[in-house]
């Protein structure tokens, strides 16, 4: 007797379906590291266009003080390398080890400089400190000598940057101290190391990559301000990148000076990553119960108060209440300053929205590589002058060859490829840091349940890592926000951001106008600043 075919069981068809799995696995890791790609190239584009464009033959060049910006931009480097490391790193450490009044609202406090952009610090000391104002006519009328404060010179922007971007140095050396062990200051109290020499050699050692990148940011957004030297009258290099394009009208001369632009950024990373080299700086892997603030003389306490409201009142009180009190006494051009914001909103919420999309592609479509990494931080350490150059030499030859006529939206476009190329690095590394803390299992586990790699990275490890995103896109808006020189090279006509309209108020001496679009932008970047400050805080203590 014959027996009847067999049924196909339920393993034949799962049989069947795998090879479609298979390709539909294959298909969305393609996807995924086809973004990658290009999120890459849109950091390396402009950057090798600069090359190519300065290295090309160029004939009947103008005459360029080259020499005379490139040692101004290396004294205003050291200058204010120093300053800021000597005031980050004594904050750092004071609102962290010592109990004084009002420590809790400096340790946040002390951030709020890194919200006021460089220019408007600039705006408000060159205003307040100017040979016609208040303060310089009262004291010649009372003494009879003039101050010697002249803001407008290489010592008043080493001043101003130092105070604008010492809160970088403060923030990492403040996120280091917080996650070492108080267990081992206990040691070194019993071994007979009074405070001081805790700092200088076991704190402070420890701290080194801290250090050193938190003086790596400050460097490379030294380089890169334009919006305060420019007022200042201190010709850097961004600013000869700028007057190259936009008075000279030569992308040939400006490319050779972004190239070095370019060259020292690359200089910056290397040595930073050559001092972190094979070396670990472990505090501890636990820290058993939070570190306890020393306590302070009556004396020290009266010092600690009045250095660190000395900081808050230099780095933005002075000049942001100055600004206000001009502000307050005219009626801004509302159409102007509304479309303005409104622009800037564009312009923000736009290329805050490209950026995350190419770092979270490169974060998960090139997790393992760490070039790339390397390749980020790169356009970051690039000023935003030179990001808008190597962008207009692939643009323009596109146009010529297909005949195109500038438009709006290419405008619009290479703007926020613009940022894309500069900022990525800011969206990458806290997400990169966010997915290091993830344990793989859990992709993993989603795998082995039947979700392809893009499923698994868009259900289970973005939402984990919200919080970082979050984090991410907040630090991009900012900067966007305040970025001028790219937005000044590359902005559409008919389009005026508040940095942008501010910078046109200042260039003609009209500070009270120019008061509002950079008091509008400094409220826009608050809350960004005091979140981060709390998330270090908060990272700090989940370590106790």
């Amino acid at each position: 007797m014959t027996t009847p075919p067999a049924s196909p069981t339920p393993q034949s068809s799962k049989d069947t379906l795998a090879p479609l799995r298979a390709s539909r696995r294959g298909y969305g890791v393609f996807w995924l590291k086809l973004g990658a790609l290009i999120a890459v190239l849109v950091t390396l584009t402009p950057l090798v266009a600069v090359v190519y464009k300065a290295l090309a033959p160029a004939p009947d060049l103008p005459d360029f003080p080259f020499w005379r910006y490139a040692t101004t931009s290396l004294y205003l480097v050291i200058g204010v390398g120093v300053v800021a490391l000597v005031l980050g790193t004594f904050s750092a450490w004071l609102v962290t080890l010592y109990e004084f009044p009002f420590r809790r609202f400096f340790s946040w406090a002390l951030v709020l400089p890194l919200a006021c952009p460089a220019f408007v610090l600039a705006y408000g000391w060159a205003d307040f400190l100017d040979a016609a104002s208040p303060l310089r006519s009262g004291w010649r009328e009372a003494f009879g000598f003039d101050l010697p404060l002249n803001m407008r010179s290489l010592w008043g922007a080493i001043f101003v940057l130092s105070f604008a971007y010492f809160p970088y140095i403060y923030l990492t050396l403040r996120a280091s101290f917080l996650s070492q062990s108080a267990d081992m200051f206990d040691a070194a109290r019993l071994l007979g190391l009074k405070p001081h020499q805790i700092f200088w050699r076991v704190a402070l050692p420890l701290s080194r990559p801290a250090l050193i990148a938190g003086l790596a940011l400050t460097t490379m957004e030294t380089l890169a301000d334009y919006g305060a030297v420019n007022f200042l009258s201190v010709q850097t290099l961004t600013m000869g990148v700028v007057r190259a394009w936009s008075i000279f009208g030569s992308t040939a001369l400006a490319a050779k000076l972004a190239l070095v632009l370019i060259g020292a950024a690359l200089l910056f990373l290397v040595t930073e990553r050559f001092l972190r080299r094979g070396k670990r700086f472990a505090a501890g892997t636990a820290r058993w119960r939070k570190q306890a603030p020393l306590p302070l003389s009556t004396g020290g306490k009266i010092a600690a108060v009045l250095f660190c409201t000395l900081l808050l009142m230099l780095g933005m009180l002075i000049p942001v209440v100055w600004l206000v009190a001009q502000a307050v006494h005219i009626s801004p051009d509302w159409p102007r300053l509304i479309s303005a914001a409104q622009s800037t909103l564009l312009l923000s919420s736009s290329g805050t929205a490209l950026t995350l999309l190419l770092a979270t592609l490169v974060v998960f479509g090139m997790r393992k590589n760490r070039l790339i990494g390397y390749l980020m931080s790169l356009g970051y350490a690039t000023p935003g002058a030179v990001m808008a150059i190597g962008l207009l030499v692939p643009a323009s030859l596109f146009w010529n060859q297909f005949a195109l006529t500038s438009s709006l939206w290419l405008a619009f476009t290479l703007l926020l490829l613009a940022y894309a190329a500069r900022l990525m690095a800011s969206a990458y590394e806290p997400l990169q840091a966010g997915l290091t803390r993830l344990t793989p299992n859990l992709a993993l586990a989603a795998r082995t349940l039947g979700a392809t790699q893009t499923e698994a990275v868009r259900r289970v490890e973005l939402p984990l890592i919200r919080g970082t995103f979050l984090t991410a896109a907040l630090l991009v808006f900012v900067d966007i926000a305040k970025e001028l020189p790219a937005t000044l090279i590359l902005r559409p006509f008919e389009l005026e951001s508040l940095a942008v309209m501010a910078d046109r108020y200042a260039n003609d001496e009209r500070l009270a106008q120019a008061a509002w679009p950079s008091l509008i932008i400094l409220a826009v970047s608050i809350l960004p600043s005091l979140y981060l400050s709390r998330r270090i805080e908060r990272s700090g203590q989940n370590k106790s």
